[in-house]
């Protein structure tokens, strides 16, 4: 045999090398590669939902009630965790023109079927104009006939801590009618002083807390146009189903 002809590569053997090495690289390519990893990566989990807002605490106290002070309970309902009463008791002592009128508006049934229309968050809820349904970015409803506005009473030495209740108004003092704000934090700026009239404070929460921190972290829709930058309808509406005097 012809030592040069010995050493020349056999084409076939070749071929059926290459071919080998083909099929073997397709079938590490189809588990994967050769890198151990099985398919596409899993996405990873969701971030964990926010935490559920708390409801303030009072830096400081108002002066009590009289024991047998008037009360009224709000029964609250959005229909998706939003359920039960709301207790206010109210100090007609110090604010006797406001909660009076608040107590007429409850006891003609003014309130039942209104909404909170406004949930400004670490800041007010505020309610006591609209009834209800009311949808973000459709047609705002008119007001609901009211009395008329009372004289302002922010003298009282009732101060906009948390959990209070005050009469909302427009920049006119003597305004408020019957839209009404639950304080969710120490609103100390909203009292009068020298230099500028306040918002008056007539109650406070006394029940409910539970039903208020459902209220506060429910679903709620922004609404430029009708609600400040950070503001929010309740969607669903956050519905005072009836308000009526317990006390």
């Amino acid at each position: 045999m012809n030592p040069e002809s010995a050493m020349q590569p056999n084409p076939l053997a070749k071929t059926r090398l290459l071919f080998a090495t083909l099929l073997a690289t397709s079938l590490l390519a189809a588990c994967g590669g050769g890198g151990g990893d099985a398919g596409t990566p899993a996405p990873p989990p969701p971030p964990p939902p926010p935490p559920a807002a708390a409801l303030c605490t009072p830096t400081n106290v108002n002066p009590a009630p009289a024991a047998n002070a008037p009360q009224v309970t709000l029964t609250l309902s959005n229909g998706v965790g939003v359920s039960g009463d709301v207790v206010l008791t109210l100090d007609p002592a110090r604010a006797p023109l406001t909660v009076a009128n608040f107590l007429t508006y409850v006891n003609a049934g003014f309130y039942d079927g209104t909404v909170f229309h406004r949930h400004a968050p670490t800041f007010v809820l505020q309610g006591g104009g609209y009834a209800g349904p009311m949808t973000a970015g459709g047609v705002v409803p008119p007001l609901k006939a009211t009395n008329a506005p009372i004289t302002l009473e922010d003298n009282g030495g009732l101060s906009n801590q948390c959990l209070t209740v005050a009469m909302a108004r427009t920049n006119a003092p003597d305004s408020a009618n019957s839209q009404f704000y639950l304080n969710l934090n120490n609103n100390t700026f909203l009292d009068r002083t020298p230099q500028a009239r306040g918002y008056a404070v007539f109650g406070s929460v006394t029940s409910g807390n539970a039903v208020l921190t459902a209220a506060i972290n429910a679903p709620c829709t922004a609404w430029a146009g009708f609600l400040g930058a950070g503001e929010c309808l309740p969607s669903p509406n956050i519905t005072v189903t009836r308000a009526r005097q317990t006390r």
